[in-house]
């Protein structure tokens, strides 16, 4: 909600000097001349083409030498809304509508036996629409749903593969940004700056207290739990700080990796929290890491410890993080992200003063959330073209 209301009043989004546009890398080059309108169109090439790589794996995609298209209509894609609390940003719209004809839910359940032949593909921004089995049932078309963002937690991955349907993420467009956020976490809480913005503020104060001290982040000794792609950029950045940086993760990174950035592994978590001056997690929510993080993995940080989570809320147990916080059990915690979002009002972990809480805007930037529909839409057209899948999500 945080994200869609700031964002619903900004103009369209111009790319930045030297950005890479992801969809125009990776798409068909007969979608590429599609319009604004949701109409019929002719297209006839008959040159081959090659997509440059794009600017987070370097990835090349090689695409049929040769293809005439008869004509047909833009494909139908399913969005929530266009603008309001939860619908797609405004300023998305019409890159959007370059390449689909726009649906919306309302449209779709005020004319289902029409529209549900024409939707294609279904665009989840901020987990919206509700993908569940009824909606599916009334889709005998859909072939791809593409969320934006990387977190898919919110689809029953198992129950759409049933139906033949892909589903993909945007793994690539959010790496920065996310990454960005743990480390203005990390440093915010280190450095206390929510305090000391309150009390440069406040009226009441008459004198900046001489013992009022933060902890240092350069040269500490940081524990990353999830070394995929965001993890990476973390210690990436980290590495300019000159700290010690410390992972854990299903595979090993290879060594070129782990040397790039200074990083070691530990094979066992418990060895990264006891040895962890900032611990970040930064792990996709599975049943596996549901409450990775609880009272045990708590108890093992050190007390001087900060807690930084920018992955998903049900990843920590926030009953036991109330308790370690309460009891000084860790120095403080910053968290991008809450089970639910927002918390309630009396949640007790708003009460205490040595933690940060920020709205889940880890992508939240003008350019991230750009490039995360440019990566939807990139996926979205490779299913509906035959061609290679650049971030498909399986089920496991």
């Amino acid at each position: 909600m945080f994200r869609s209301k700031a964002f619903s009043l900004l103009k369209l989004i111009p790319l930045m000097p030297g950005q890479s546009d992801l969809a125009y890398k990776l798409i068909h080059p007969a979608i590429a001349s599609h319009g604004h309108r949701c109409h019929r169109r002719s297209v006839d090439y008959r040159q081959g083409y090659k997509t440059c790589p794009s600017s987070a794996e370097g990835r090349t995609i090689n695409a049929p030498q040769t293809k005439v298209m008869a004509e047909e209509e833009l494909p139908g894609v399913l969005i929530l809304d266009i603008g309001g609390t939860h619908g797609v940003l405004e300023n998305l719209a019409p890159l959007l509508k370059k390449h689909f004809c726009l649906i919306t839910m309302k449209e779709f359940l005020e004319n289902k036996k029409e529209m549900s032949k024409k939707i294609q593909s279904v665009f989840v921004f901020e987990c919206r629409p509700t993908v569940d089995r009824e909606l599916l049932e009334s889709l005998p078309n859909l072939k791809v749903i593409g969320n934006s963002g990387v977190g898919v937690d919110h689809l029953d991955l198992k129950m759409i593969s049933s139906f033949g349907i892909k589903v993909t993420n945007t793994p690539h467009a959010v790496a920065d940004s996310t990454a960005d956020i743990g480390m203005a976490l990390m440093l915010a809480s280190a450095r206390r700056l929510v305090e000391g913005c309150q009390i440069a503020v406040s009226p009441d104060t008459k004198y900046f207290a001489v013992d009022w001290l933060g902890v240092e982040v350069t040269r500490a000794t940081l524990g990353i739990i999830g070394m995929g792609s965001i993890g990476y950029k973390v210690a990436q950045r980290a590495r300019a700080f000159d700290m010690r940086i410390l992972y854990h993760n299903r595979n090993r990174r290879r060594k070129e990796e782990e040397e790039a950035v200074g990083a070691h592994y530990c094979e066992k978590m418990e060895d990264l929290l006891q040895q962890s001056d900032f611990v970040m997690l930064v792990v996709n929510l599975t049943p596996e890491t549901h409450k990775l993080i609880g009272k045990k993995e708590l108890g093992l940080m050190k007390p001087t410890a900060t807690f930084i989570n920018i992955s998903r809320g049900a990843v920590i147990d926030q009953d036991a993080l109330v308790e370690a916080l309460q009891n000084k059990v860790i120095r403080a915690a910053a968290l991008d992200v809450t089970y639910p979002e927002p918390l309630p009002r009396d949640h007790p972990l708003l009460k205490l003063n040595n933690i940060i809480i920020t709205p889940h805007i880890g992508t939240a930037t003008v350019q991230a959330i750009r490039m995360m529909a440019e990566e939807a839409i990139a996926n979205m057209l490779s299913v509906l073209n035959g061609q290679p899948i650049p971030s498909e999500v399986l089920p496991k």
